[in-house]
C-alpha cells in the first residue's frame, strides 16, 4: 500500500505514515502490530513480557504552574490521582540567562511570593501527594540551551529539585531544543551528574524523557536524545511519548487513539531496538515497563485533531493491556468543559478542553487502574511534619482573630497554617473549623507555615514623609498620613477611623495602604 506523508508544515514533514496502520480501528491496530506487514517497517515488540507491575503503573496530569494567579493549585484536583501531578514548566530566564524560572514569567522566589508555590508544594507533600517537575516545553528556552557549561546546568537543575524536595524529574524536549546537539550533550551530562550526586547522598532521582512522536514513532532527534542520556550514564526511568498534534494528512478522519497507538507501538519497537543495539538490558517487564504516553486532551493545537473521552478510554485500555508504566495528560488546567462565554471552541484554551465532557474528567478515564506512584517510594509520613507555633513576631501573615474584618484575598495564619479569605467576613468560624466543608468555609487552606517564611511587616516610609494620623482630624479623599511608620491614603471622607484596619479590610476601611511615597 502506498505511503502518505505528513504535511510539509507539520513538525513531522517527510516522515512516512502507513495508510494501512492509520485506517484501521484500535482493535485492528493491535492485530496488525504483530503482523508481517508491520514487521517490515520496524521489528515486532516482544509480547513475552507483562510490562510494569500493576501496582507500579501511575497516572499524573501536567499542571501549568504559569497559569497560577490566586488559589487555583490549592483548589485543583491535583491530589485526586495516586500519581499526583507534574508541575510544568521550568525554563531559563532568557536565551543567555541560566536562572531557572517557571515559564519565564516567574523566578522561583517570585512564584513563592505571588502564588505561594513553595507552601502549596509542601502542603501536597505532607498530604502524601507525589510530585514531579518538568523542564522544557515547546516555548521559551530550556535550561540546557541557556546554561553554557555542564556545572552551571547541573546547578540550575539541582536548585529546582532541592528547593521543592522532589525526586522525579521530567524533561520535555521538543521544537528547537530537540535539534540543538550541544545542548543535548550538556543536558545528558548534567542530569547524569545530578542523579549520581543524589545516589551518592543516599537519595534517588528518577528521570523521564518526554519526547514528540509521529505515528511512525520517535524522530531521529528524539532517539538521539535518548541515546545521549544512556551514553552519559543516566539511569533512565522511562520515555514518555507526546501522543498529540500529529499533523498527519488524514488525522481528521482517523481517531487520535488510533494514531496514538500506532505511535506507541512504533516507539516501543525503536526503544527495544536501541537497547538491544547498545547491549543494555530492558526492565524485567520489557520495553512497555519503561514507556509512558501523554495526550493533549480535547482540541489539539493542530486544527481538526481532537482527543475525545472515547480516545482516552481506548488509550487507557491499550496501555493497560501492554502494561505501560505511565500515563499523563496535557493538562489538568484544561480538564473541564468550556463555559458558555467561550464560544469559539476551535481556539485552543489553556483553561478548558474545547469539547463537551458532560461532567466526566479525562483524568479519571485515563487514570483508571493506574494507582501507583511515579517513584514507587513511600511518601513522607505527614506526622513527621513539624508544626510551627503561631507567633505574630515571626508569622508570614497576621494571626487570625474573630474580632477582625477580612476582605476576600487576605491571608492569615492559624494553628501553623496559612489561609486565604474567600469573601469578606468577620466574627466567623475559625479557619480550620472541622464542622465546615470547603464550600461552606470562608477560608481556603493554602499550606503550612514554613521555616523559611519571612515575618510579616508593613512597608515603612521615612519619618515626616506625611503628617501623623490624628483620631480627631477630618480627612478628605486623597489625603495622606503616616501611622506607626506606614503610609496611607484616604479613599473617602472620614474621622476617627484607624488607618491600619485597611491592611485586612479593603472593602469598608476609608484608607488604603501605600507601598511607596
Amino acid at each position: 500500500m502506498s505511503p502518505v506523508y505528513a504535511r510539509a508544515s507539520s513538525r513531522f514533514a517527510g516522515r512516512r505514515l502507513s495508510v494501512g496502520r492509520i485506517a484501521v480501528t484500535v482493535v485492528g491496530v493491535l492485530a496488525v502490530a504483530g503482523s508481517v506487514a508491520a514487521a517490515a517497517v520496524l521489528p515486532a515488540v516482544s509480547d513475552a513480557t507483562s510490562g510494569a507491575p500493576t501496582d507500579a503503573r501511575w497516572f499524573a496530569s501536567y499542571y501549568d504552574v504559569t497559569l497560577e494567579s490566586g488559589e487555583q493549585l490549592a483548589r485543583s484536583p491535583l491530589g485526586d490521582s495516586a500519581g499526583g501531578g507534574v508541575l510544568a514548566f521550568v525554563v531559563a530566564a532568557a536565551d543567555d540567562d541560566c536562572t531557572p524560572t517557571w515559564g519565564k514569567a516567574y523566578t522561583l522566589d517570585d512564584s513563592a511570593k505571588t502564588f505561594e508555590l513553595d507552601r502549596r508544594v509542601e502542603r501536597l507533600k505532607q498530604a502524601g501527594v507525589p510530585l514531579s517537575v518538568s523542564f522544557g516545553g515547546v516555548i521559551n528556552t530550556e535550561l540546557a540551551s541557556a546554561c553554557s557549561t555542564v556545572p552551571a546546568l547541573t546547578d540550575a537543575y539541582r536548585t529546582v529539585m532541592d528547593r521543592y524536595g522532589i525526586d522525579v524529574m521530567d524533561l520535555d524536549i521538543e521544537g528547537d531544543m530537540l535539534t540543538d546537539e550541544a545542548a543535548r550533550e550538556r543536558r545528558a551530562e548534567a542530569v547524569a551528574a545530578l542523579q549520581q550526586e543524589r545516589v551518592a547522598d543516599g537519595g534517588a532521582l528518577d528521570v523521564w524523557l518526554t519526547l514528540p512522536v509521529a505515528p511512525s514513532g520517535l524522530t531521529d532527534d528524539g532517539l538521539a536524545q535518548v541515546e545521549a542520556f544512556l551514553d552519559a550514564g543516566v539511569d533512565l526511568t522511562g520515555v514518555n511519548a507526546m501522543t498529540m498534534n500529529y499533523g498527519a494528512d488524514d488525522a481528521v478522519s482517523t481517531s487520535m487513539s488510533t494514531l496514538s497507538i500506532d505511535a506507541l507501538t512504533a516507539t516501543a519497537s525503536q526503544l527495544q531496538d536501541l537497547w538491544g543495539r547498545l547491549g543494555r538490558p530492558l526492565p524485567a517487564g520489557g520495553v512497555w515497563a519503561m514507556m509512558g504516553a501523554t495526550p493533549m486532551i480535547g482540541v489539539n493545537d493542530v486544527k481538526g485533531e481532537v482527543f475525545t473521552l472515547d480516545d482516552a478510554t481506548a488509550l487507557n485500555a491499550f496501555a493497560t493491556e501492554k502494561g505501560m508504566a505511565r500515563l499523563s495528560m496535557w493538562s489538568l488546567n484544561r480538564d473541564q468543559t468550556c463555559g458558555s462565554n467561550y464560544p469559539n471552541l476551535d481556539r485552543v484554551s489553556t483553561s478548558c478542553s474545547g469539547i463537551e465532557q458532560a461532567g466526566q474528567s479525562f483524568a479519571s478515564v485515563l487514570g483508571e487502574g493506574y494507582t501507583g506512584t511515579p517513584s514507587g517510594r513511600p511518601a513522607p509520613d505527614e506526622a513527621d511534619a513539624v508544626e510551627i507555633a503561631d507567633d505574630a513576631a515571626t508569622s508570614p501573615y497576621p494571626i487570625w482573630s474573630s474580632q477582625t474584618y477580612y476582605s476576600a484575598g487576605v491571608k492569615v495564619v492559624w494553628q501553623g497554617s496559612v489561609y486565604v479569605s474567600k469573601w469578606w467576613n468577620e466574627d466567623g468560624a475559625e479557619p480550620d473549623d472541622p464542622r465546615l466543608d470547603t464550600a461552606g468555609s470562608a477560608w481556603t487552606y493554602l499550606g503550612p507555615v514554613l521555616a523559611s517564611d519571612v515575618p510579616f511587616s508593613l512597608p515603612q516610609l521615612a519619618p515626616g514623609t506625611y503628617p501623623e494620623w490624628s483620631p480627631t482630624a477630618l480627612y478628605d479623599q486623597g489625603d495622606r498620613v503616616m501611622y506607626e511608620g506606614t503610609g496611607y491614603e484616604a479613599r473617602w471622607w472620614s474621622q476617627g477611623k484607624q488607618p491600619d484596619r485597611s491592611v485586612l479590610d479593603h472593602d469598608y476601611s476609608p484608607w488604603k495602604l501605600l507601598t511607596a511615597p
